[in-house]
């Protein structure tokens, strides 16, 4: 049924991807009126030498500004 896919940062701290699959799975809930167990959500996490904004890696862009 519904799969939700976040892509962003690297996140260390598992309870606060919980916490985000558990928004995600309730804002999902509310919209669809659907039960949450089938619900799904991937994390996919995209460390900043993988992306690029403006022709720059983040990474880069990261190095930069400090």
């Amino acid at each position: 049924m519904p799969t939700i896919t976040t892509e962003g940062p690297p996140v260390d701290d598992l309870d606060r991807k919980r916490e985000l699959v558990r928004r995600m799975t309730d804002a999902a809930v509310e919209y669809y009126q659907l039960p949450k167990d089938i619900i799904t959500v991937i994390i996919k996490e995209n460390p900043p030498e993988n992306v690029g904004t403006g022709g720059t890696l983040l990474v880069d862009r990261r190095r930069r500004s400090s």
